[in-house]
């Protein structure tokens, strides 16, 4: 019918502003969730690139919060700065990546995160000297089909920085 208009496809509705601030908020939310789980639940202690590569996703889950309520325009102002800090963030993922794989250097300064409670005196200080091995950031902990957990968190700000800039791009062109 050709007076008939169309409905918005499922894509064209979730990447409108609001709905696409909603899901990087919840793809980032659900994404460090997932690390902090690995890291406490699962007793895997997090790199200092790791530790670096949570940073875009605690600036950008305020930032998205704040989308959510704003007007479009300055709603879409906010989903390009996040789509921008994922974007640095599949960089960092990408590069520790990449030093996991040997194709270039990692960090030489790479040690892991708190492990525990600090000692009571300098004889507890001594053996957790003993006890304690520092993370290698060039070293995966965990793969999966042969991705890190540092190439599925390249890949997965990849994602949320394309989403989030679908929808700073659809609200900015409608304002």
């Amino acid at each position: 019918m050709a007076g008939t208009p169309m409905a918005p496809s499922l894509a064209t509705r979730l990447t409108a502003p609001r709905p696409a601030a909603l899901l990087v908020l919840v793809g980032a939310a659900a994404t460090v969730g997932g690390a902090l789980i690995f890291q406490h639940g699962f007793g895997y202690v997090p790199c200092k690139l790791c530790l670096t590569e949570r940073q875009p996703y605690y600036l950008a889950l305020p930032l998205l919060a704040a989308a959510l309520l704003l007007p479009r325009r300055l709603a879409g102002g906010l989903l390009a700065l996040v789509a921008v800090i994922f974007l640095v963030g599949a960089a960092l993922g990408a590069y520790h990546a990449g030093a996991e794989w040997g194709f270039w250097p990692g960090p030489s300064d790479c040690g892991g995160g708190g492990a525990g409670p600090a000692p009571a005196g300098v004889d507890d200080f001594l053996k957790s000297l003993q006890a304690t091995r520092p993370v290698d950031c060039t070293a995966a902990a965990w793969r999966f089909l042969g991705i890190s957990l540092a190439g599925y968190n390249a890949l997965i700000a990849l994602a949320l920085a394309a989403l989030a800039g679908t929808g700073a791009l659809r609200a900015l062109r409608r304002s």
